[in-house]
């Protein structure tokens, strides 16, 4: 499953990095529980907990069967 999750955040990541952050995979848990690093303009911003959960979630969500949340670390 986290090669499965890499290649999502692969994908996802230049469009957080055209906002000037950037995300990283830390791992995947046996519950389907993503946990990331933010970094750049989103370590602080408040957009943060939206852009998680309803992009980063949702699409490894929609694209990786067995994801059941995404945190950040």
């Amino acid at each position: 499953m986290r090669e499965a999750v890499q290649r999502v955040i692969d994908e996802i990541r230049p469009a957080i990095q055209m906002d000037g952050g950037d995300i990283e995979l830390v791992g995947v848990d046996e519950r389907g529980v993503v946990r990331v690093h933010l970094s750049g303009a989103c370590a602080g911003c408040s957009m943060t907990h939206a852009t998680l959960k309803a992009g980063v979630e949702r699409m490894l969500q929609a694209q990786v069967p067995g994801v059941t949340a995404v945190m950040a670390v």
